[in-house]
């Protein structure tokens, strides 16, 4: 949500921020907000107004009975003034209710350095890091490569739940769950507190921790309950501290979690239809943090790091890919993406996101922390992929393919996996 305050000192440069993400039909919530905020501040002045002179009158009407004089005229008009006082805030209510609708509709300040573009065709290289591999025979595809094995079935999951589901088996299963314990063990050595969260959540977090488009494009609601499935543990994390107030000696607060995770995934098409690479249900590792405003872009650089570093582990090119105006979220400040080489398609494709929201979030939950010294701010929240494991397996199936079919699985998951340092199929 976004910052009163802030639009009020700074309505141009909201605007501008605005023009910059493409999204010119919302400009006029700016002075849509500014007009409803002005009128709040009116009718809070004259309920401070009735306010002070009820205390006025109850001095008078002590002074008049002290006197012995009659207090009738002035009893008769202290009584009309919590009427008046109780009608304006009504109407304060009411408006408080449509400023913050309005509010939640303009989009986070962008940082400096987010490049300007109007799609994710624009979204810009940073870096690379580790070089494709070469290979001297015909690459196949992840799902072909599974299916070969004897190790995943699509078209089973495709009869028992739709499209978008898989069944996994032997050493396949194997390496989902051994990405998932070398992932926690990485998080848990750089600092994170492990957690595992609800796999459901209330509709008013749900609307607090993401856009409101993909709540309704994404997210599973429960029929007939105020229940959504999770799309990212990052939603239950965060959604943990909602309208509470944090001491300011927890921060920085570090969370990692792994859950399973479910998407609505609309318009997945073509040759990722089927497979690992875009899934309703999927298993992942998420990290979160909250922390004092001066050091969110710290730990933007910090945590961004560790998803390089897993996939660097993993032996798996990737790069660094910074989102630009047009493609970044409304309650993010900047974000990047990380992508992983497939060589099937000779193009990198997404396995992370690493975003800065600022107190964007956390003024939509209400999360608050105590100085301890009479004051209290809104913190900064930011979240990132640790490892999708659908993608990593997608990346880890193409990348160590061998010629007679087999895998060959990277060097850091073999303690994880019995050690078993192929992947050969069914005996």
């Amino acid at each position: 949500m976004f910052d009163i305050k802030f639009l009020r000192e700074n309505p141009e440069a909201v605007k501008e921020n605005i023009k910059k993400k493409f999204k010119t039909d919302r400009l006029k919530l700016v002075d849509e907000t500014l007009s409803k905020d002005k009128e709040w501040r009116e009718l809070k002045g004259q309920v401070d107004n009735l306010r002070a002179s009820r205390n006025k009158i109850s001095k008078e009407i002590a002074d008049a009975k002290k006197a012995g004089k009659d207090a009738k005229k002035l009893l008769k008009e202290a009584g009309q003034i919590p009427e008046k006082i109780e009608g304006l805030e009504k109407k304060m209510y009411s408006l408080e209710e449509e400023i913050s609708v309005l509010l939640s509709k303009i989009p986070n300040m962008m940082h400096g350095s987010v490049a300007v573009g109007k799609d994710d065709s624009e979204n810009v290289t940073m870096r690379k890091i580790g070089k494709p591999r070469e290979f001297n025979f015909e690459i196949k595809n992840h799902a072909e490569i599974a299916e070969n094995l004897g190790v995943a079935d699509f078209d089973a999951s495709a009869r028992t739940s739709g499209n978008g589901f898989y069944y996994l088996s032997g050493d396949l299963a194997l390496l989902n769950q051994a990405l998932i314990r070398f992932v926690i063990d990485k998080m848990v050595s750089k600092g994170f507190l492990y957690v595992e969260t609800p796999l459901m959540l209330r509709g008013k977090v749900i609307q607090n921790v993401t856009d409101l488009n993909d709540m309704k494009n994404q997210i599973y609601k429960i029929e007939d309950e105020d229940l959504y499935l999770i799309g990212t543990s990052e939603h239950s994390l965060i959604g943990r501290f909602i309208d509470t107030i944090l001491p300011d000696k927890n921060l920085p607060m570090k969370f990692a979690s792994y859950s399973m995770c479910f998407r609505k995934e609309i318009g997945s098409h073509g040759i990722d239809e089927k497979g690992l690479f875009r899934n309703h249900q999927f298993n992942k590792v998420e990290m979160v943090v909250i922390c004092r405003p001066s050091e969110s872009m710290k730990f933007f650089e910090e945590m961004q790091e560790i998803t390089v570093e897993i996939f660097k582990d993993l032996g798996i090119p990737v790069r660094v890919l910074g989102i630009c105006s047009g493609d970044l979220g409304d309650l993010k400040h900047i974000q990047v993406d990380i992508e992983a080489w497939s060589p099937r398609k000779k193009a990198y494709f997404e396995v992370g996101s690493c975003s800065n929201l600022t107190d964007a979030q956390a003024r939509k939950l209400k999360i608050r922390v105590d100085t301890g010294k009479g004051e209290k701010f809104v913190p900064h929240t930011l979240n990132d992929t640790a490892l999708a494991t659908s993608r990593a397996m997608v990346a880890i199936l193409e990348n160590y393919q061998q010629k007679d079919g087999s895998v060959k699985v990277p060097d850091v998951l073999v303690p994880f996996m019995y050690g078993k340092k192929v992947i050969s199929g069914k005996k």
